[in-house]
């Protein structure tokens, strides 16, 4: 290459190399003693090392950040066959929940052993199940209209699985007031249009429930809840 070439290679933006190489990948077969000479700096210590060594050197990088996305992906499937498999237990049992109250017990400890909970609470209507089956301590029974679930109202005409904090007022609603950090929350309709009431799900943790959470699996368990609260609810609903 004489020095007016050089001078016009070098004046060639990088972008337009890059891309000439990209459309010619035989360049370096046609050129292989320029492909043999080329020398990179290594990043780390400022040596040189050939192109081929910085090939394999990026190569062993990519991999290793495939194996750690491929890790990642396998513990996501572990930790949902884990879910899936209490969900069923659940289901079971619940099919065999022989009165409202036992739906609520049998809820209430399901959360606490098999999704380790730190609280819950389940708020049904009292038009729907009998004011005196809610326990006052996980089953919480309220008119559908009484003031005190005004907190709720968003979340309740939205009828959306919801993820986030909880506000104050919601939070003494269900679980009274202390001077415990603010956590997270899960908060599940029960039926459509929450015909049935709601569930919500507290964790200590403000990232547990984050807003940006899945909701596939706790969908699931309003549906499931749901279905089994049907079971016993009275016969004439307010819709």
């Amino acid at each position: 290459m004489n020095r007016h070439q050089a001078s016009v290679a070098e004046s060639l933006p990088e972008t337009d190399i890059a891309e000439y190489l990209r459309r010619h990948p035989d360049f370096f077969e046609r050129h292989d003693k320029l492909l043999l000479g080329l020398r990179l700096p290594h990043s780390r210590n400022g040596a040189t090392v050939s192109l081929v060594e910085r090939q394999v050197a990026m190569l062993r990088q990519r991999n290793g950040r495939l194996e750690q996305r491929l890790k990642g992906l396998v513990e996501i499937a572990k930790f949902n066959d884990a879910l899936v498999a209490k969900i069923h237990r659940l289901s079971l049992r619940l099919l065999a929940a022989r009165s409202t109250a036992g739906v609520f017990e049998l809820v209430e400890t399901t959360l606490r052993e098999q999704f380790a909970a730190d609280r819950a609470a389940l708020v049904v209507y009292e038009d729907t199940f009998a004011a005196a089956s809610a326990d006052g301590r996980f089953a919480l029974a309220f008119r559908r209209d009484d003031p005190a679930l005004k907190p709720f109202a968003t979340f309740l005409e939205a009828a959306r699985t919801r993820c986030g904090r909880l506000r104050e007022r919601q939070k003494s609603l269900l679980f009274g007031s202390d001077d415990e950090a603010q956590g997270s929350a899960a908060m599940v309709p029960l039926g459509a249009a929450a015909r049935y009431g709601f569930l919500v799900i507290y964790n200590s943790s403000v990232d547990h429930f984050n807003p940006g959470k899945s909701t596939d699996f706790l969908d699931q368990l309003g549906e499931l809840i749901a279905a089994a609260l049907e079971q016993h609810a009275a016969p004439a609903i307010e819709t």
